[in-house]
């Protein structure tokens, strides 16, 4: 069966779009002459394969939070004993997304032809992650796809809700910063030159930090504009210069040596890596595959290739937390921890327990971070607004003082 795309009018001469799945264009306008609906087009859902490499780039994947949705409603329909084709087909009536039930129907088409769901899901990479497709294909294979759903379903959850709350959490330092901006810039533009002009048309000697305000008010009205656009080119340069390989792998070198953010790099950077490793490896997926797709989630390019090193140990007979230590980017409790579950025969349970202290070490972080860039950016406003307060008083003390 093919996945078509409608548009119809209904009873009350309405227009409805929608998705339905049949044999042929006939069988549709059939379904929809049955539930008294005119056929007015129907055609092939695009949603197909992936052949041509560019043709992803504009198509629509699915959203961290629908993803989750997803694999929990698959995992309990599976749970509930329901073949996979007609879990695909539940699943696809309960979402509202019109391309997400698309492209569901379609993955259904596949597995009906005879293919795996782990297979139908690879030509859908720009909307399932490899993490994704990979823990599927080791459900399938073990015969446990509703325990390695359910577990992805934990997993995506989770990292919902660790980045709705770094979101949350930004919200606030980042109006903050906006509103302490568009103070000065406002001060410096048309309060400034209004008041000081006073002290200008009476012949005044202005102080030293007042004469510096005018300048920097000058500047800002005679080149506020360009400066924007600057920094709007800095901005976009420096974002084309790291999809350059040699200059995006000497920036993420100079991140890693950073003080304090380079902690910070190697704290998110393992977090994820151990995350996905953890649930790679209790899923069933072998440890030396479970690395090299867990390094492809590292953001930096150093520290990825410092895990391909790693997993080329591994794979020759190395232990894992050997191999972790000689990156330099794991700390001594989390490779402690790993070497124990080795030791134990519980590397699953381990992993897990590690994945999740990292996890909270960086929630931790961030949080503290958060609350500290409040009261540093109160601070600096202040502080700024002060120093123009004080640049415009200055000239009215001395005329006080000349009068006196």
């Amino acid at each position: 069966m093919a996945v078509f795309e409608y548009v119809a009018l209904n009873e009350k001469g309405k227009q409805k779009k929608g998705i339905l799945e049949a044999d042929s264009p006939r069988q549709v306008r059939q379904q929809l002459r049955d539930k008294h609906w005119m056929p007015l087009s129907v055609e092939v859902a695009q949603v197909k394969s992936n052949a041509n490499p560019f043709a992803n780039v504009f198509r629509r994947g699915i959203k961290t939070a629908d993803l989750a949705m997803l694999t929990r409603q698959l995992s309990t329909l599976i749970s509930a004993g329901l073949p996979i084709e007609e879990t695909l087909r539940a699943t696809a009536e309960q979402t509202e997304k019109k391309h997400i039930k698309a492209m569901i129907l379609d993955i259904r088409s596949r597995v009906l032809e005879g293919h795996s769901l782990a297979a139908a899901l690879n030509d859908f990479d720009y909307a399932f992650p490899k993490l994704y497709r990979a823990t599927v294909a080791a459900g399938e294979h073990a015969g446990h796809l509703d325990t390695v759903l359910n577990r992805l379903a934990d997993y995506m959850e989770s990292s919902q809700v660790n980045q709705q709350k770094i979101k949350l959490a930004a919200v606030y330092p980042i109006i903050l910063c906006i509103v302490a901006v568009g103070i000065v810039v406002g001060l410096l533009t048309y309060v400034v030159p209004d008041i000081v002009e006073v002290f200008v048309k009476n012949g005044q000697a202005l102080p030293p930090l007042t004469e510096a305000m005018i300048s920097a008010s000058d500047f800002l009205q005679a080149h506020g504009f360009l400066l924007l656009v600057v920094v709007i080119a800095a901005a976009i340069g420096f974002k084309w210069a790291l999809q350059k390989e040699h200059l995006k792998r000497r920036y993420h070198e100079m991140m890693l040596h950073m003080p304090f953010f380079g902690k910070m790099v190697k704290s998110f950077n393992t977090s994820s890596f151990i995350s996905t490793l953890a649930i790679l490896n209790a899923s069933g997926v072998p440890l030396v595959e479970a690395m090299k797709i867990a390094a492809q989630v590292v953001g930096n390019v150093i520290i990825e290739e410092r895990l391909g090193v790693a997993s080329q140990h591994v794979t020759e007979g190395g232990s894992l937390h050997q191999a972790l230590q000689e990156t330099h980017v794991f700390p001594p409790m989390m490779l402690h921890m790993i070497a124990s579950g080795e030791v134990s025969g519980e590397l699953d349970t381990m992993l897990e327990k590690t994945a999740k202290n990292q996890e909270n070490d960086l929630q931790n972080t961030i949080t503290t971070l958060v609350s500290m860039f409040e009261p540093i950016m109160l601070l600096a406003m202040g502080g700024i607004v002060v120093l123009i307060v004080i640049a415009i008083m200055l000239p009215i003390l001395n005329m006080n003082q000349m009068i006196n």
